[in-house]
């Protein structure tokens, strides 16, 4: 079920006088080369940011009166006037042993060499800003208040654009996770001069896919160490568990009703909030961006990576959401082999064990980011021409770069389905059957393999490309195994889950993952042999099938059909790989224990949680993945030149 649309209140601003804020100037400019004009010749600018630029530090008066602390990086090359480029974030401003933003030297090195103004902000309420912090501020149209985060910015790039001089009045705006989001925020409202847009990583739902849940089904570990995180204080407060196994920490816990008593002596806003909305409330649509998007009149790239264990859906449906009204394809889309925020430094050619073949973060970077900024903010005939394709798609297992003009792109709906062993058939039905397992909430499966940290302290990493061996054949989770692929099997698009299943409980969590396997004598690389490559997984909670409003118990012992997508993938099952289909019932502590009845789960008890027998039908009229299978054989690769 898809959130509702809400009325459009976003109209186009006229520019407000500057409000006065406290500025400091870093003293002596002097000339230092014509970084833009070397950039775009190929020569790249290695001075460290404390040569390059001015910096300056502001205390921006917003509408309201509240102060936003903001440092502006002007070129000292004196070759301008160049746009600006603005980043929101809560989480700080980092910097290097100069005292200069780190993103200078690290994220945004490719768009500095092209000649920049940089400012990076705290969002209020966070470091150094004043204010009142709230996790993601809903719109004021919404609230009633007369700021927001759209707001927020409009009223910085007014100060900036009357108090920084040397700009060419064209302003971008980029950001990850939810600096993204603080982007989508201000593309819906935007400032007249907001020219060009890249919202990176952002969520869009984060009860239907993105942070917090995945289809109602509430992900613990991320959830609770990002609100102690986040308002502890003004600063990042990571969590400090007092066990080295985050797994066994959290299964200590408890229910969710000993959180407040054992850790949260003081309220959390986010947390209590979380415990008084299991079901899909408003709480949880004011904040999904889903509701509020229609024509945006500035182009931009929305950038995801598929082994993303945040937000992936979000960039994904925002782009989506988006097509309907984008008559002017200004709306792009980049998704390459990345996990979170893996494409904004280092070089991308390896992702854990995986190897792609090509510093795919470089690419993107240089090639993509970098030219969509130039083709938009600058008026500059040597600035590069934009890709035309408006997907720009990194095909995994073949390792590819893929232009779409639509995405996803038309494919052949192909059914693999689930036999009553441990066999797959594509496009063939299996005999009918079942097989089953026992779910036990005190024994929960591990997401990752133990001893692990907690989520914000390394365990969102590289959960996504573990080897899944370390599962397989656990008696709590059900392996189907088809046999080794004697040509390509290429998919791209949404890969939609028909489950056929039945529990002895009243509710119940299904976990289904698609898997590469990797053959027994791969050659490339012995420790990849028999490997386990995880390529799509989702998680669908049994009491919202009908409803994510309106949850109904599971009838017990009865077989029920599940409709849901693991989300859409562009890969290859390469000759002599295996396809693999898993199933499970806990995913812990990544997503927190279903007790398998049907009860209220923030207010559930210890024996609320119990065992339940899972039983998985397959056959013609059993379970099956619907695979987007197409054929891009033919398909034009992009960035050869990019490779080893």
């Amino acid at each position: 079920m898809s959130a509702n649309r809400v009325g459009r209140r976003f109209a186009v601003r006229v520019s407000r006088v500057g409000r006065l804020g406290f500025v400091f100037w870093a003293l002596s400019c002097f000339g230092c080369g014509d970084a833009g004009d070397e950039s775009l010749a190929g020569v790249a600018n290695t001075q460290p940011p404390s040569k390059r630029f001015v910096q300056q530090q502001a205390m921006i008066e917003m509408r309201d009166g509240i102060r936003l602390n903001t440092e502006i990086y002007v070129p000292r090359d004196g070759s301008g006037p160049w746009p600006i480029l603005v980043t929101r974030t809560p989480y700080g401003l980092g910097h290097d042993d100069d005292g200069f933003h780190r993103y200078l030297s690290r994220h945004y090195r490719e768009l500095v060499d092209d000649g920049y103004i940089f400012v990076f902000q705290d969002i209020r309420g966070r470091y150094a800003s004043e204010g009142e912090f709230a996790m993601q501020r809903a719109p004021a149209a919404v609230t009633g208040r007369s700021i927001d985060e759209a707001t927020d910015t409009q009223d910085t790039i007014d100060w900036v654009l009357e108090n920084v001089p040397e700009h060419n009045g064209k302003v971008g705006m980029l950001g990850v996770s939810y600096g993204g989001w603080l982007t989508v925020m201000s593309m819906l409202d935007p400032h007249p001069a907001l020219a060009a847009v890249s919202p990176q990583a952002s969520p869009a739902d984060m009860f239907l896919g993105d942070d917090f849940a995945h289809n109602g089904a509430f992900r613990l570990a991320p959830s609770f160490g990002y609100v102690a995180l986040m308002e502890t204080g003004k600063l990042n407060a990571p969590f400090q568990f007092d066990q080295h196994d985050a797994y066994e920490w959290y299964l200590d816990l408890g229910p969710y009703s000993n959180v407040n008593d054992r850790h949260f002596k003081e309220p959390r806003p986010t947390w209590e909030a979380f415990m008084a909305n299991p079901n899909y409330s408003d709480y949880w649509k004011r904040a999904s961006v889903l509701s509020y998007l229609e024509q945006i009149g500035l182009p931009a790239l929305h950038v995801a990576g598929w082994w993303d264990a945040e937000d992936l859906f979000g960039p994904l449906a925002i782009y989506d959401g988006l097509e309907e009204w984008d008559e002017q394809n200004l709306s792009s889309l980049v998704v390459g082999p990345w996990r979170h925020g893996g494409w904004s430094s280092g070089d991308g050619r390896t992702l854990g064990a995986i190897d792609f073949g090509s510093p795919t973060a470089v690419t993107y970077r240089a090639q993509i980011q970098r030219a969509f900024f130039a083709h938009h903010l600058k008026d500059q005939p040597n600035s590069g021409a934009w890709p035309a394709g408006e997907a720009t798609i990194f095909q995994t297992g073949t390792n590819a770069w893929r232009s779409f003009d639509d995405f996803p792109p038309a494919s052949k709906q192909t059914r693999l389905y689930l036999g009553a062993d441990r066999s797959l058939s594509l496009g063939e039905p299996l005999e009918a059957g079942s097989r089953q397992y026992v779910s036990d909430p005190e024994s929960p499966v591990p997401y990752m393999p133990r001893p692990m940290p907690g989520f914000w302290q390394g365990g969102q990493a590289l959960w996504k490309v573990t080897d899944q061996r370390f599962v397989d054949r656990r008696p709590d989770v059900l392996s189907w195994q088809s046999e080794p692929m004697s040509k390509p099997l290429e998919i791209c698009g949404a890969i939609d889950v028909h489950l056929v299943a039945s529990t002895s409980g009243t509710d119940s969590d299904w976990i289904v993952k698609l898997i590469d396997v990797y053959p027994e004598d791969y050659e490339a690389n012995s420790e990849l042999r028999g490997f386990q490559l995880m390529v799509a997984d989702e998680v669908f909670r049994a009491r919202f099938r009908d409803s994510f409003e309106t949850p109904s118990a599971v009838p017990a012992n009865r077989p029920v059909a599940y409709d849901f997508s693991l989300g859409s993938r562009c890969h290859t099952f390469l000759p002599g790989h295996s396809v693999m289909v898993q199933v499970q019932s806990t995913w812990f502590p990544l997503i927190g224990r279903n007790p398998q009845t049907f009860v209220d789960i923030p207010s559930a008890s210890a024996s609320d949680y119990r065992s339940a027998m899972q039983k998985i039908f397959a056959g013609g009229e059993g379970s099956y993945l619907s695979l987007p299978v197409v054929d891009l054989s033919d398909a034009a690769r992009l960035f050869e030149e990019s490779g080893p």
